[in-house]
């Protein structure tokens, strides 16, 4: 028995199962270092302002980063269950692992460029960070949930991960522009950050017929919209247009969602 265990932790299951908890904790150090605590700047403070709630028209209010603390817990919870020995060799742990480090590795990445004020390539490394998150979510589409653990842990972590990050491109994308001026270019602004809104729910509304209509991409889509009608509710920054366009976006996800799955059941049954 003792050498059945020792030869298992010494596995590459085992060994790539200790490098995702590593990697989930290294993020949540990281991401509370750049939240602030322990000395480090925050996240809204670095890049002259260019990450904060008010700085662009598509910038969502600071209640919606909360959203983060859900899903490192998530992530967390992640790397418990992919490390239980009755779990950890299971096809679906290994098809869903490496992208799981590299997304952690990239979250990481970004708060560091960012907190370093390099929003060109803070744009950079979270779009890659929603590609890779498009892959794991087509691996999880892939394969089913084995129980309740792996649907909320891993389906609805990731899940709701990949809904925000994908409106977290969107507002890293207009800091960029805003840091190079494009406020100041005679643009519409209203107007085309209103089309990118309803651009991004036409794209959250095909993950969601892509995806069967899971849940947690779309709320996670629909929070982070909502918090940018807010965001131009009030304020210096204040575009009723926006708030406007932003709010229907959300809609827009939501039902969108809610048909896909009824679609998916009917036809699953």
């Amino acid at each position: 028995m003792a050498l059945h265990q020792q030869s298992q932790s010494r596995s590459p299951e085992f060994a790539a199962a200790i490098v995702t908890l590593l990697a989930a904790i290294v993020t949540t150090v990281v991401a509370a270092f750049g939240a602030g605590a322990g000395g480090g700047t925050s996240v809204s403070a670095a890049a002259s302002g260019w990450y904060a709630a008010d700085a662009t028209p598509l910038a969502p209010a600071t209640t919606a980063f909360s959203i983060w603390s859900v899903i490192y817990v998530g992530l967390f919870g992640y790397a418990i269950l992919q490390l239980l020995s009755s779990r950890r060799g299971e096809p679906r742990q290994r098809a869903v692992r490496p992208w799981a480090i590299a997304s952690m590795v990239l979250n990481a990445l970004w708060l560091w460029v960012a907190q370093a004020g390099w929003i060109g390539a803070s744009l950079i490394v979270i779009v890659v960070l929603l590609a890779v998150l498009c892959v794991l979510f087509r691996k999880l589409r892939g394969s089913g949930p084995r129980d309740l653990w792996d649907t909320v842990l891993m389906d609805g972590t990731f899940g709701l991960y990949l809904g925000w990050v994908a409106v977290a491109v969107v507002a890293n994308t207009a800091s960029w522009l805003g840091s190079l001026g494009a406020a100041d270019w005679g643009w519409p602004v209203a107007v085309a950050a209103s089309v990118i809104l309803l651009v991004v729910a036409a794209v959250g509304v095909a993950l969601a017929v892509v995806g069967g209509g899971r849940l947690a991409p779309g709320a996670a889509k629909a929070w982070g919209l909502s918090w940018i009608a807010v965001g131009r509710l009030d304020g210096a920054d204040a575009n009723t247009a926006v708030a406007v366009a932003a709010g229907v976006a959300a809609a827009v996800i939501v039902i969108g969602t809610a048909v896909a799955r009824l679609r998916h059941r009917r036809v699953a049954a």
